[in-house]
C-alpha cells in the first residue's frame, strides 16, 4: 500500500501513523484501513456498559477526505443498532456533516470513543439518527455479535478483546476521552439551545422591545445629560407640562424623542392655519399687458405734441 501513495501527503502520513497506533484491537474499539483503500477504514465499537447498547458489538465504515485531518471523516454505521441508521451519513460534530465543528487535532480514535459516548443520547431528529425503544435496542444488542462484514471479513465476536475486570485504558485512550467528553459537551449544548429558542420566539418580540428601549434610553442619556436637561427645563416653562408616556405604550419617552415632539409641537404652532390661496398666473399677464398700454399712451401723446409744435411752428414761419 505504500507504494501506491504520495507519502509526503500530510494525510498520508497521519493515516498511515494512526493505522498503525490502531493494529491491535482493544476491549472497546478497533479500527484498520482497507487493504486497497487508505482512505476508508473499518471500524468495531462495543456498546457503552449501564445503557441499552450493553453487550453489544457494531461495525462500521469511516470515510476520509483527502484533506483530512483539516477536514472531517464520514461515518457509516453497518450493524443494526437503534441509534444510528444502517448505510446512511450520520450526523455528528465530528462528522462531515459539522465541518465547522471538526479540529484537526481529533483523530480516529477520537472518533471512536466519541461514538460510543454518543450511542446512548437521543437522536432529537439529526440526520442518520433513529430513537428505538430500550427493548428494541438490547434486542439488536445482543443479534450484533451474529454480524460479519463482507467487505473486510470482520466478525464481531472476534473484532474486540474480551473485557476483563483488571483492564486498565491506556495514555492515549485517556486522551481520546476527554477529546470526546468535549465533543459530547458540544453535542449537548447545541441541543439545549434548538429547545430555548424555539420556545423563546413567541417572547421575543416583547424582549427585543424592551431591550432596545432601555439600550437606547442609557445611550441617549450618556450623550448630553446636562444639555438635554437645560433644553427640557426650557421647553417646560415656555410650553407647559410635556407627556409623560408614548401614546399607546405606557413606555416613557427618551430626552431625544421629547425633543422632536416639541419641535414639532412649536412647527405646528408658528405655521398659519389657513394658507395663503396659490398665485395665478393671470395676475401677471394683467399686469403686463397694462405696462404696455400705458407705455403705448404715452408714445402716442408725444407724437401728438410734436404734431401740434410742427403745426404752430409751420404757420408761424408762413405769416412772416
Amino acid at each position: 500500500m505504500e507504494n501506491k501513495y504520495n507519502l509526503k501527503s500530510p494525510a498520508v502520513k497521519r493515516l498511515m501513523k494512526e493505522a498503525a497506533e490502531l493494529r491491535d484491537p482493544t476491549e472497546h474499539y478497533h479500527a484498520q484501513p482497507l487493504e486497497d483503500n487508505l482512505f476508508e477504514w473499518h471500524f468495531s465499537v462495543r456498546g457503552p456498559p449501564d445503557s441499552d447498547f450493553d453487550g453489544g458489538v457494531y461495525h462500521g465504515r469511516i470515510v476520509l477526505p483527502p484533506e483530512y485531518p483539516m477536514k472531517p471523516p464520514s461515518i457509516i454505521l453497518l450493524t443494526p443498532n437503534g441509534r444510528f441508521e444502517v448505510g446512511k451519513k450520520i450526523c455528528l460534530s465530528i462528522s462531515g456533516h459539522h465541518p465547522e465543528t471538526w479540529q484537526p487535532s481529533w483523530s480516529i480514535r477520537t472518533a471512536l470513543i466519541a461514538i460510543i459516548g454518543f450511542m446512548p443520547t437521543k437522536g432529537e431528529g439529526a440526520i442518520g439518527s433513529l430513537d428505538y425503544t430500550p427493548e428494541e435496542r438490547r434486542a439488536l444488542a445482543k443479534k450484533s455479535q451474529d454480524f460479519c462484514c463482507e467487505a473486510c471479513g470482520c466478525s464481531m465476536r472476534s473484532a474486540l478483546l474480551a473485557l476483563t475486570p483488571n483492564s486498565n485504558p491506556s495514555a492515549e485512550d485517556h486522551k481520546a476521552k476527554e477529546l470526546a467528553q468535549q465533543i459530547n459537551f458540544k453535542a449537548e449544548s447545541s441541543l439545549s439551545r434548538q429547545p430555548s429558542e424555539s420556545g423563546g420566539a413567541e417572547s421575543e418580540p416583547s424582549t427585543l422591545s424592551q431591550g432596545d428601549t432601555s439600550s437606547s434610553g442609557s445611550q441617549e442619556a450618556s450623550d448630553g445629560p446636562q444639555a438635554e436637561q437645560a433644553e427640557a427645563s426650557e421647553a417646560t416653562e415656555t410650553e407647559g407640562p410635556r407627556p409623560a408616556a408614548t401614546p399607546g405604550t405606557g413606555r416613557p419617552l427618551s430626552p431625544r424623542q421629547r425633543r422632536a415632539q416639541q419641535q414639532g409641537q412649536r412647527d405646528a404652532a408658528s405655521r398659519p392655519a389657513f394658507p395663503p390661496p396659490p398665485r395665478q398666473p393671470q395676475d401677471e399677464s394683467h399686469a403686463g399687458s397694462a405696462v404696455l398700454i400705458v407705455v403705448l399712451t404715452l408714445a402716442l401723446a408725444a407724437l401728438i405734441f410734436r404734431r401740434i409744435y410742427l403745426a404752430q411752428e409751420y404757420k408761424f414761419d408762413y405769416e412772416l
